[in-house]
């Protein structure tokens, strides 16, 4: 069984940054693609950002240019910096991944989610 633990999360001011953390443990074969989603008071989980095993990456237009994803695929680890930082951007953020015992099979995996919030 593989485990997702996030951390990072907390309490910030307009304009400020955040990193989040996003370890994966347990019995691991393989760690496909690896998203952060959020979800506000409210609203839809949404995708914030993804990155595949080789570093591609994507992103929400809400998030693009103020946010990076990225990964440590020896440590099996994704983060994701935050800068300039809105209201908006408050919500839980969940780490989620691919855990592939084969090319083809893959289960999919979430953390137990992290608050993020951001003062006006």
């Amino acid at each position: 069984q593989v485990q997702l633990l996030e951390s990072g999360g907390g309490l910030v001011q307009t304009g400020g940054s955040l990193r989040l953390s996003c370890a994966a443990s347990g019995s691991i074969f393989s760690i496909g693609a690896m998203r952060w989603y959020r979800q506000a008071p409210g609203k839809q989980r949404e995708l914030v950002a993804s990155i595949i095993s080789g570093g591609m990456t994507h992103y929400a237009d809400s998030v693009k240019g103020r946010f990076t994803i990225s990964r440590d695929n020896a440590k099996n680890t994704v983060y994701l910096q935050m800068n300039s930082l809105k209201p908006e951007d408050t919500a839980v953020y969940y780490c989620n991944a691919d855990h592939c015992r084969t090319v083809i099979t893959c289960v999919d995996v979430w953390g137990q989610g992290i608050q993020v919030t951001v003062s006006s």
